[in-house]
């Protein structure tokens, strides 16, 4: 799926994983693969530590297009304004559906695919953290949050994220129903019932 070719020493972040951060290529070995060119990488990333993962499959962007992680909530002087922005930005990004699941101008199965994606995160433990560190972009989230923010800002997302799948779903029933065929096996139990009710209920 990675159209570029990387080298040892690049700096790359998996774009289906954020959470993972920011990974260092550590080799970089080419073969062919279903009669194309690809690469075998071993990736060392900051938050999941060294996977190797295949350029047909994963898809790799370089690092710079990612956001910079912003100062920790113990650098910043408590009157500074600027401070107070980035923060306030910060917690905006955390709440925000990613443009992957949002963006009109992606067909309507990309944006199913791309919120039911977002569905591995589930509020709790490590997942949680996981979940700040796409949604921020951050290595360390707990650095200018505190747990409870996070816990309040996921519920936030989470309900946010409900109704735009159902939104998407209701939609593709009206317009588009081939790209509902598959949806039930990839989204949880819980999240299954609400879509079986939406539909029924329309």
């Amino acid at each position: 799926m990675s159209e570029s070719r990387w080298e040892s020493g690049d700096r790359v972040v998996h774009t289906a994983r954020p959470e993972w951060g920011v990974g260092k290529v550590l080799d970089a070995t080419s073969l062919r693969q279903d009669g194309k060119d690809v690469q075998r990488l071993t990736i060392r990333f900051d938050r999941a530590g060294t996977k190797t993962l295949s350029t047909a499959v994963a898809k790799l962007a370089q690092a710079d297009s990612m956001p910079v992680e912003v100062m920790s909530r113990g650098e910043a002087e408590p009157d500074d304004p600027f401070a107070a922005a980035d923060r306030g930005a910060l917690l905006a990004k955390l709440t925000t559906l990613p443009e992957a699941a949002t963006d009109p101008f992606v067909t309507r199965g990309r944006r199913l695919e791309a919120t039911v994606a977002l569905y591995r995160f589930d509020g709790r433990g490590g997942s949680l953290l996981d979940w700040a560190a796409a949604q921020t972009g951050m290595t360390d989230p707990l650095s200018a949050f505190s747990r409870h923010e996070l816990e309040e800002g996921y519920g936030k997302f989470r309900g946010s994220l409900d109704a735009h799948l159902k939104k998407l779903v209701l939609d593709a029933a009206k317009n588009e129903r081939a790209v509902l065929s598959g949806l039930g096996a990839k989204v949880p139990p819980e999240i299954r019932d609400m879509l079986t009710r939406a539909l029924t209920q329309r």
